[in-house]
């Protein structure tokens, strides 16, 4: 596993930045795996952080440790993943997504893949 992994894991929840027109957007997320090179987010299609991230997928996710000055800053690239044995990994590590999607099949439950390009931890 990477530090950067490692690092949200421990954390719990996390600030997921897009584009939102001119300005940046952040919303908390808490559901992250890592595959290979690559960080796999979970989001749903009723709201604007699925938009944002299809239309400009440069993302930033930034997140501090509880009861700490650590924090880690990591600069993607957000690709939507439809692989349904992924989805299924997903939901296996992150089992409260099991209480809001239920299945891999869900009609709202969407992934993003992220290639990481810089990583940042202080």
């Amino acid at each position: 596993m990477s530090k950067a992994y490692d690092f949200l894991k421990e954390c719990g929840s996390f600030f997921v930045l897009s584009i939102n027109g001119d300005y940046p957007a952040g919303r908390p997320f808490g559901a992250v795996m890592e595959v290979g090179d690559y960080l796999y987010l979970s989001t749903n299609d009723m709201n604007s952080a699925h938009k944002q991230m299809r239309e400009h997928n440069k993302i930033q996710i930034v997140a501090k440790k509880p009861d700490s000055r650590e924090w880690i800053r990591i600069t993607g690239i957000a690709t939507e993943c439809d692989d349904k044995d992924l989805k299924e990994q997903m939901l296996v590590e992150c089992p409260i997504l099991q209480q809001r999607f239920g299945a891999v099949g869900m009609e709202h439950f969407i992934m993003f893949k992220v290639k990481i390009e810089n990583v940042e931890i202080k």
